[in-house]
């Protein structure tokens, strides 16, 4: 897990070469509970940093999903349609929202590593 940076609200990133992989983090699918519903982002859609590109539905609440880095829309991940709870059961494998052709790689060093983004979480 040490390749994931994290974006302040919520969304890793797993980045190679120019090809990112999304979702949300352990620590926020844990507190949003079991998650009932996810809104995946278009195929081909351009996303803007810090943009909204889907939302996630929990029991408990519901919340947009934000881009951690801009770039175009590859991939979703449709099996999340059929089974939302993959995200509980595998936040950073399995779990996976969006892969992405990232069009500003400068904005990787915006996000934070885990010790950062844990420790903004936890307190």
């Amino acid at each position: 897990m040490g390749n994931l940076l994290f974006h302040k609200e919520h969304c890793w990133i797993r980045s190679e070469g120019d090809i990112g992989t999304i979702g949300i983090s352990d620590f926020a699918q844990n507190q949003m509970g079991q998650i009932i519903y996810v809104e995946i982002p278009e195929t081909g859609r351009e996303l803007a940093v810090g943009e909204e590109f889907g939302a996630i539905e929990s029991s408990k609440t519901t919340s947009d999903l934000i881009a951690p880095v801009s770039g175009e829309v590859l991939e979703a991940n449709t099996s999340l349609e059929d089974d939302p709870t993959l995200i509980n059961r595998s936040p950073y494998d399995q779990g996976w929202i969006a892969r992405i052709r990232i069009s500003q790689p400068s904005e990787l060093e915006g996000l934070l590593d885990e010790a950062s983004y844990l420790q903004k979480v936890s307190g």
